[in-house]
């Protein structure tokens, strides 16, 4: 007797039972979805946005481009998350998956082409263009990866984005690179700021509301934006020079390739694939189905491949790759709707507050103290839900070889950057970032290192 593939997945492992509202394939009304996809919006629009204004910050480009940058992330997003809930053919896992700009791939870019303009903005989604098949690939090769991404090396690889991030976020909280340049880094005024933005988060965080913690990345930004309009910080006038409405315009930069900066790329779009399938996997988990058997491993292929294709269309369209959000397999937990189609509620809201230059270009003139004071809480939680999935292993004498040799390699290339002073110029490339560096560390070592206990 034939097998269906539905029975099989059964026979492995019984879909899970859930106090979901609405399961995966069920259709809320418009209300109950609409007002589901607003919460997700709410959750996940700062977190889209905030990679363009930390590049363009460190780029140092104007108002206008900035602004751009940051509407094409939420085109881009709008467009992956539709394709991931949807699933067109191979692409796309078929969840409540919401996918965004990836905070992953910051560092590499910053490090590697931080103060050069416009100019860099090709290269840029050059590099990022050419990586994405490498996560194509894996989502065909993912029960082998496995063996070479352990839990391990993910958790210490998720830990080095974070702590990476870190020195970012400090740098906005003391009024980012430009204040360096004008004398005012590290200025009371910025670090106060900063401060406020910080403690106004975590209270509202520490609030039971469950929509007031939800909002509180937000609420934060919106004290800090009122405050620092206060104090005199914003030009409001710069909104002055954008259009009525963005058109979207793929490849309006250029593109261009950098060798060194791709290798980097590379090897963190091979990593994130291996955090999509845990994202994926949680999900699975969150909505009932199940999380082994061939169904399983077609949504988690299909959801890895998804990631490989949209950060290709977020290249096109002038922006930076994006990778599934965690968080909201939170909120899924919270609501009791992991509806699919909710999805495509999401994924409309962002196009559509993509074509208004005003939403971006609200961002784009915030300072960046307020930014800082935002990030620094959410960059360190990115470390400690790396310390979170080390910490959930036996740490056994070669886990912690491991993790010395990661992060004495990592850590170290962050805080002496000179290290490689007179390397030529593709080994700067390669291992200016303390992501890629801890993060080939950790691999190589995990496999190499052998010890019997």
């Amino acid at each position: 007797m034939e097998v269906t593939e539905k029975e099989a997945d059964e026979l492995i492992q019984p879909i899970q039972k859930t106090d979901l509202i609405y399961q995966i394939e069920d259709r809320p009304p418009f209300k109950e979805a609409m007002f589901a996809a607003i919460q997700h919006l709410l959750s996940i629009f700062v977190a889209i946005v905030t990679p363009p204004l930390i590049i363009g910050g460190s780029l140092g480009l104007d108002t206008e481009t900035t602004g751009f940058l940051v509407s094409m992330s939420l085109l881009a997003s709008g467009i992956s998350t539709f394709v991931q809930c949807k699933r067109l053919g191979p692409v796309g896992c078929g969840l409540l998956c919401i996918q965004g700009t990836s905070y992953s791939f910051i560092g590499a870019l910053t490090s590697s082409f931080a103060g050069m303009g416009l100019a860099a903005l090709p290269a840029m989604f050059g590099v990022c263009i050419a990586g994405a098949p490498v996560e194509m690939i894996v989502s065909r090769i993912l029960k082998y990866t496995k063996k070479v991404i352990t839990p391990l090396v993910s958790g210490i690889v998720v830990t080095m984005i974070g702590l990476s991030l870190i020195k970012v976020a400090i740098i906005s909280c003391g009024g980012g690179y430009s204040a360096y340049d004008n004398g005012t880094m590290g200025s009371g005024r910025n670090i106060g700021l900063a401060a406020l933005v910080l403690v106004s988060i975590l209270i509202f965080n520490s609030i039971n509301n469950k929509y007031i913690r939800m909002c509180s990345i937000i609420l934060g930004l919106v004290i800090g934006y009122i405050a620092s309009s206060f104090m005199g910080m914003i030009d409001f006038s710069e909104l002055g020079s954008l259009g009525a409405v963005n058109i979207p315009v793929p490849f309006k930069y250029g593109l261009s390739f950098d060798w060194s900066a791709f290798i980097a790329i590379a090897i963190i779009f091979f990593i994130t694939s291996i955090e999509a399938y845990g994202d994926i996997t949680a999900n699975s988990m969150i909505g009932g189905e199940p999380v082994e058997g061939p169904k399983f491993m077609k949504r988690v292929q299909g959801g890895v491949l998804a990631d490989g294709v949209n950060s290709v269309i977020a290249g096109v369209f002038n922006s930076f790759p994006n990778s599934i959000f965690a968080q909201n397999n939170g909120l899924i937990q919270l609501t009791g709707v992991a509806s699919r189609y909710v999805g495509y509620y999401i994924a409309a809201l962002l196009v559509i507050l993509s074509a208004f230059p005003f939403v971006g270009g609200i961002f784009s003139i915030m300072p960046e103290p307020v930014l800082g004071g935002a990030t620094l809480l959410m960059f360190g939680t990115v470390a400690a839900s790396g310390v979170r999935i080390i910490a959930s292993q036996n740490i056994n004498r070669k886990a912690i070889l491991v993790l010395a040799v990661s992060f004495a390699c990592g850590l170290g290339v962050e805080l002496a950057p000179d290290i490689f002073l007179q390397a030529p110029q593709w080994v700067k490339g390669i291992f200016s970032s303390g992501i890629t560096t801890g993060g080939l560390a950790a691999i190589i070592s995990n496999i190499v290192i052998r010890i019997k206990e």
